[in-house]
């Protein structure tokens, strides 16, 4: 009798694009490895967009732009205080480039989103290959960034929830406005670097870095651990410009 010939074990199938997604949430070590077959950006991107223009639509419909606006003139004292200074026809003509500037940079969020994803996902690749001996490539680390980042679409979807349930356009904040932080609960009389440090500290963010640190790990071929000082030390130096910053009135 001849032989039996061994047949090669089939390779194990990749994910899809929604696969991708949904393991995002439930099973992330499955998308991140996943990434190494197919640096894939698509989906979580074009998710990222479609939450955003819903968002603009609800700020547009129920809160408006002016009102936005208004809103983060009164959250920022030092601003406000330079718009009284005008007469009421500088103030009108500031006003309206004020208006003007916070609508248009919202819709152009997607594009700003991309740059800084490029941005992101070159330092990481550079803080993960040259600082911890990683192997990842530039395609994989930009997947990784655009999948890590898909709990702020979660955000942006509880922001359209709570604007369309009846939230008080004159408490508004487009800088923060879902209570997922503890600059959220803060009164507006607190110190401004003790707001920043308050808002860094937000659900959303640390999920973000978790992902963040698991798909780094996965793509540079490094312990967790290294990945996560990468990743959370960034974050760390962002906070502390941004209280920095505010202390000086930035």
């Amino acid at each position: 009798m001849p032989e039996a010939v061994a047949q090669p074990e089939a390779s194990t199938p990749g994910l899809s694009e929604v696969q991708r997604v949904v393991d995002t949430f439930v099973a992330p070590s499955k998308t991140f490895n996943d990434i190494q077959r197919s640096s894939s950006w698509w989906l979580p991107w074009l998710l990222g967009v479609l939450v955003t223009l819903a968002f603009g639509f609800a700020v547009q419909q129920k809160i408006g732009w002016n009102q936005t606006y208004d809103n983060i003139l009164r959250n920022t004292p030092s601003q406000q205080q330079r718009m009284e200074q005008l007469t009421t026809a500088q103030q009108a003509r500031a006003k309206q480039i004020g208006v003007d500037f916070t609508k248009y940079a919202f819709w152009s969020a997607p594009l700003t989103g991309l740059l800084m994803a490029l941005v992101a996902a070159a330092i990481l690749l550079g803080t993960i290959n040259f600082g911890f001996g990683g192997r990842a490539k530039f395609g994989q680390m930009f997947a990784v960034w655009m999948y890590g980042s898909l709990p702020l679409s979660l955000k942006g979807i509880l922001g359209i929830v709570t604007i369309y349930a009846g939230v008080d356009p004159h408490a508004f904040n487009l800088q923060n406005f879902v209570g997922s932080n503890f600059g959220y609960y803060l009164p507006q009389s607190t110190a401004k670097w003790l707001m920043a440090a308050g808002t860094s500290l937000d659900i959303f963010i640390i999920w973000t870095l978790i992902l963040l640190t698991i798909g780094c790990a996965a793509v540079g071929k490094i312990k967790r651990g290294q990945a996560a000082t990468a990743v959370w030390g960034w974050w760390v130096l962002i906070v502390l410009i941004r209280i920095v910053a505010a202390s000086f009135g930035a």
